[in-house]
């Protein structure tokens, strides 16, 4: 039997995933949303309402292109700066 190599670290990725702080937050702010409207109990569903959002946000905050994002100002900033420079002389 052959080891594969792709395989396994597919399965492990899938893993990881399914495990990852975004999935256990979603399950959390769930389950305290589900207990607070079950039981009555008011902080408990607000925290699930703030929670789930908080969760996507989170989620476009991480898949945002950080590295990209700093470079794109820094060039802005050295544009800027060769403007005001151009226009002191």
């Amino acid at each position: 039997m052959q080891h594969d190599d792709q395989k396994e670290l597919q399965e492990a990725s899938l893993l990881g995933r399914l495990l990852s702080l975004e999935a256990v937050l979603m399950l959390m702010g769930v389950a305290s949303l589900v207990y607070g409207l079950i039981n009555g109990e008011h902080i408990n569903t607000f925290f699930g309402l703030v929670i789930i959002p908080g969760v996507f946000v989170l989620h476009k905050v991480k898949r945002k292109d950080w590295k990209a994002h700093w470079a794109q100002l820094e060039a802005q900033q050295r544009r800027e700066q060769e403007r005001k420079n151009d226009g002191v002389r």
